[in-house]
């Protein structure tokens, strides 16, 4: 009896381990000195920067404010008012965007609008489409710098996409901030150090048009933009992480909107583990597809919140399972596991986030992924599948 439970919590302790040491993996490699990556002396590519936007007349003006002044004689900037019931269209037009309006009911999401932005650029194709959500900064040089890396490697070409908190923000939106810079900033920093691609992000990605162009664009997927990723990496055309191009967005200041993103994200995020990460592991495998199988164990690491309430989970089952059965090694293994993440988060705070956010606010995180709770009950008793924009203080 304790053989087999030594064997069944060992096991969950091993699998729960796998992406802790993915992240410490790639926490470690973004110490090391950036590679360089000279851009060939050529003339930017002709782009165009497709720009979905539901409902967002009260923001659509500063992003395009950011863009119009980055664009180059024959470059297009083209934003999709998709499903609006304010004056979104209006707004864009003034700003200097060329807009096309889409309303379908049961088609929603920001897959359906990208694939009717793309239908629209066929009649006269760019040579490289960048695509900026519609509550986003592209700031200075960045069209510039994707749109050279894209030519150059003919491969799709991923920003550093930041989310930031309002000066004075709680210790929630806080950690949020501090857990996107681990994800957006520093995991892909370390794969990059070792030619491994990165997830695409939703914000500043450019594509070679005949790459983005082969692809099934329009669907509801609310993690549209990873499955993305993990389709043109399966393709051959892994995406590139481009740190030295900043696009930059606000986090929710509303309670209820910033519940509502995390919430899209991460039932997003959990349902793609499940549903297609064996699938794309499988594929890798196959293909012996490293690029493949390193986004896939990317995709694999669970948002830091639930990987904190896993591992104090499992630390609670098996030091039980301890006292009462005096099964060891699952305890040991747990309990190391989490000392490991523990040091993944404070070498990812010392090196990238120590002028985000004090070391005291990450004294709050366990307290945080506690309130995240019914977030990931929610998953389990009814996961949300539709796309829903995120409610904003200006609404």
């Amino acid at each position: 009896m304790i053989t087999v439970l030594t064997f069944l919590l060992g096991g969950l302790a091993l699998l729960v381990s796998v992406p802790v040491l993915v992240l410490l993996g790639q926490v470690l490699l973004a110490y090391l000195p950036a590679r360089a990556q000279p851009v060939a002396a050529r003339a930017r590519p002709q782009v165009a920067v497709l720009v979905p936007a539901h409902d967002e007349a009260s923001i659509i003006a500063a992003t395009l404010a950011s863009l119009v002044p980055q664009l180059q004689a024959g470059d297009r900037l083209l934003v999709v008012a998709d499903n609006c019931s304010d004056d979104t269209a209006r707004r864009a037009e003034e700003g200097g965007a060329e807009v096309v309006v889409r309303q379908d009911a049961l088609r929603r999401g920001k897959g359906y609008a990208l694939d009717f932005g793309m239908r629209h650029l066929a009649a006269d194709p760019p040579q490289v489409v960048i695509i900026v959500d519609a509550d986003c900064r592209a700031e200075q040089g960045a069209l510039e710098q994707l749109a050279l890396r894209c030519a150059q490697s003919g491969r799709p070409v991923q920003a550093l996409y930041l989310m930031k908190a309002l000066a004075g923000a709680g210790l929630k939106v806080q950690v949020a901030e501090f857990a996107w810079r681990v994800k957006n900033l520093v995991r892909p920093r370390g794969w990059a150090r070792v030619g491994l691609p990165c997830q695409l992000m939703g914000s500043g990605m450019a594509f070679p048009w005949q790459d983005l162009a082969a692809v099934d664009l329009a669907n509801g997927h609310l993690v549209e933009d990873v499955k993305l990723g993990l389709d043109l990496c399966q393709r051959g055309t892994p995406p590139l992480f481009c740190p030295q191009a900043l696009v930059t967005s606000q986090f929710p200041t509303s309670e209820q909107g910033l519940n509502s993103q995390r919430t899209r994200w991460e039932h997003g995020h959990l349902g793609l583990m499940l549903a297609d990460a064996p699938r794309r592991a499988w594929a890798a495998f196959s293909q012996r597809n490293v690029a493949l199988a390193g986004l896939t164990l990317d995709v694999l690491v669970p948002p830091l919140a639930l990987l904190v309430l896993m591992l104090l989970g499992l630390n609670a089952l098996t030091w039980v399972a301890y006292a009462v059965a005096d099964v060891a090694t699952p305890a040991w293994m747990a309990l190391s596991a989490l000392l490991l993440l523990a040091l993944a988060v404070l070498l990812a705070w010392a090196r990238f986030c120590r002028d985000v956010i004090p070391f005291s606010v990450l004294l709050y995180a366990p307290f945080y992924a506690l309130r995240k709770v019914p977030v990931y009950v929610g998953f389990l008793i009814k996961r949300q599948v539709e796309w829903v924009r995120s409610r904003r203080e200006d609404d």
